[in-house]
């Protein structure tokens, strides 16, 4: 029995450490990989990557990975499995980003594979595709931002005239909208001799329209320029001016010797900032300015535009409304963009997006910017026989609905392009003519013919803070104090036009005077016969004084005319007179029946920065309650006696 015992002591002693570390969650470091594999025949190479399981995510769709491949020599491929032909002898380094859809890991890290081809076989080899059906220039990326993690982007230019020009290409980042950076330039590969040119890309304060980039922006009354397309412009100057002062960052190189025709790519990584907006339904951009030939004017701009994620979901909802100013916005439109892609075995007929649609916007405004696959409107009352789009707006939900078209899915048989089983619509609505300054959520039901709905995340509206100024004049009434007079002048500072709760902080100025409560002192003296007598001091002050008060309260606007608050106040006396007046009479005898003289005398007391005061107030206002005049009385309740009061004033906010 004893050698048992013994036995289960050591056991306990053995295990419990295991055990315990056992209970005990360990931070997973390992870093998930992924290989790039090839077999090469000559000059031809055909590419494999070997990928780590994938994580799905609970309720989710099926996870896959998206491959972007950077071959060494300016081409790139976003099949699964490329086949490449290289056109000349060398050694060439393949790059791969993968990106995990619908994974709940991060993505796996892979490094460059050396591909030397030192013979050329009878393969054909396939020039760079042309993107002149993107008017020259093109910019894409690998996946959407999450923050503190990487992403590849592409800039793709052509030559599109007859002739060999040298020019310049600029990509500028880091939107000056933002407070904190969202990318920084981790590295870039180029391939055809382009150089990196230093240039003074710093923003600069200039009157031009920064409108183009967000609803926020100061000039946002101006007409914004569009770039979701490619747009030829003319004049660079005020390109790039416009450029500097929407972006803190740009990178810019220089090419020569293009050809006619002839297109080259630009390879980009970024990292994203651990502190880059968090907001998942935001838009941050990229813009890309080509000029074909620096000795004109004439240039092409391009926008990227991305939607930050916490993981990647190729089913999203976004909007650029994210960081509007509230000021300005009455007249402007707000884009809202919902992505999609095919993840089945088979192609997709039928694609229904059932959309909400906050009830600030005036759904009489909406129109539809762009849209994939590309196909016009359905006609009205006719049953459709070739691809359209229908759009059926309700109360409060827009259904758009992909009618005879062919959308691949990612999983079918020979579909290779994966971007070419995604889709969108892009649109864009006006507010109502009269709206509150609220957040707004909005997200999308997603059906694939008769397939279950995918939700997609919410995508909201926010409006920035502001800033209202507001002038106050008023009337203070101390119910305890004798001949009081109180006059005053103040400022106001609170968020502009808040909906519900917000903060104010006043400074008020206040002339004050009032006369202090009349003192008597008795006191029996003997006069030089030795005969009592009575002596009475009667004292009595005015005071006048220039008063601060600095209330801070937490208001709340019941509706756009009734507004009630409640905060702390204090109360410091800057400059303070006090006119004393005491008068000293002696009576016959110790009664005061009979008097016998009597004298007078006066006193100035002057301070400064003293008698401080403290007290909660509350507060009514009728009238304009969110901007503009009205008039409010206050009751302010000082933990100094005799000092409570009554405040009429009327403010206008700005």
């Amino acid at each position: 029995m004893k050698n048992l015992l013994s036995l289960f002591a050591l056991l306990f002693y053995f295990c419990l450490p295991q055990f315990a570390e056992g209970q005990t969650k360990v931070k997973d470091t390992v870093t998930r990989r992924a290989t790039i594999t090839y077999n090469q025949k000559g000059n031809a190479v055909t590419f494999k990557p070997e990928t780590p399981p994938l994580i799905p995510i609970a309720g989710a769709p099926k996870p896959s990975y998206t491959y972007l491949w950077e071959l060494g020599d300016g081409h790139y491929s976003k099949e699964a499995e490329p086949k490449h032909v290289y056109k000349n002898k060398g050694t060439y380094n393949a790059r791969l980003a993968v990106t995990n859809n619908y994974d709940n890991g991060k993505p796996p890290a892979t490094r460059p594979k050396v591909i030397a081809v030192t013979d050329i076989s009878n393969e054909v080899y396939t020039d760079i595709a042309s993107i002149e059906n993107q008017n020259g220039l093109a910019i894409q990326k690998n996946c959407d931002p999450i923050p503190d993690q990487q992403m590849e982007v592409i800039v793709s230019y052509q030559n599109m005239d007859n002739y060999v020009t040298d020019g310049k290409l600029y990509l500028f980042f880091n939107e000056t909208q933002f407070k904190n950076n969202n990318f920084y330039l981790v590295d870039f590969r180029t391939y055809a001799g382009e150089r990196e040119v230093k240039e003074n890309l710093v923003a600069t304060v200039d009157d031009v329209d920064n409108s183009g980039s967000y609803l926020a922006s100061d000039n946002a009354l101006a007409t914004p320029k569009k770039y979701q397309i490619t747009t030829t412009q003319e004049d660079v100057d005020f390109s790039l001016k416009e450029a500097k002062n929407s972006y803190k960052n740009a990178t810019l190189f220089e090419f020569d010797g293009v050809n006619p025709g002839e297109t080259r790519n630009i390879f980009l990584t970024f990292k994203t900032t651990p502190e880059m907006i968090k907001d998942t339904s935001a838009t941050v951009t990229m813009r890309s300015i080509f000029v074909p030939n620096r000795s004109y004017k004439n240039h092409k701009v391009k926008n990227l535009e991305m939607e930050i994620v916490t993981s990647h979901d190729p089913n999203k909802m976004g909007s650029n409304g994210s960081f509007m100013n509230y000021r300005l916005v009455r007249f402007k439109r707000v884009n809202f963009k919902t992505r999609f892609q095919n993840n089945g075995v088979g192609p997709a007929r039928m694609i229904r997006l059932e959309t909400d649609i906050p009830d600030m916007f005036d759904k009489k405004t909406f129109q539809i910017e762009d849209l994939y696959p590309k196909c016009p409107i359905c006609p009205k009352g006719e049953e459709p026989t070739t691809s359209c789009l229908d759009t059926i707006i309700k109360q409060n939900q827009i259904f758009f609905t992909f009618k005879n078209i062919y959308l691949p899915g990612s999983s079918q048989k020979n579909v290779k392009e994966i971007d070419s089983t995604k889709g969108f619509v892009k649109y864009s609505m006006k507010f109502n003519k009269d709206f509150h300054k609220v957040n707004t959520k909005s997200r999308t039901a997603i059906i694939f013919d008769k397939n279950e709905p995918i939700i997609t995340n919410y995508a909201t509206t926010r409006f920035t803070p502001g800033i209202s100024i507001g002038a106050k004049v008023g009337y203070n009434y101390y119910p305890d104090l004798e001949k009081s007079r109180s006059y005053f002048v103040g400022a106001t500072i609170s968020p502009f036009k808040s909906y519900r709760y917000y903060w104010q902080a006043e400074f008020v100025n206040s002339l004050n005077s009032y006369n202090s409560a009349t003192t008597t002192e008795d006191a029996f003296v003997q006069n030089s016969n030795g005969v009592r007598q009575l002596q009475r001091t009667t004292t009595t002050s005015e005071i006048k004084n220039i008063n601060w008060e600095i209330p801070v309260l937490m208001q709340y606007n019941i509706n756009n005319y009734i507004g009630i608050g409640a905060g702390l106040q204090a109360n410091i006396d800057v400059a303070a007179k006090q006119n004393q007046q005491q008068t000293i009479a002696t009576y016959e005898g110790i009664s005061d029946k009979l008097i016998i003289n009597s004298t007078e005398k006066t006193n100035t007391i002057s301070n400064s920065f003293t008698n401080i005061k403290t007290g909660i107030l509350f507060d009514l206002t009728l009238g304009a309650a969110r901007i503009g005049p009205s008039f409010g009385a206050r009751y302010v309740m000082n933990f100094k006696e005799n000092f409570n009061y009554v405040q009429l004033y009327g403010i206008w906010k700005f």
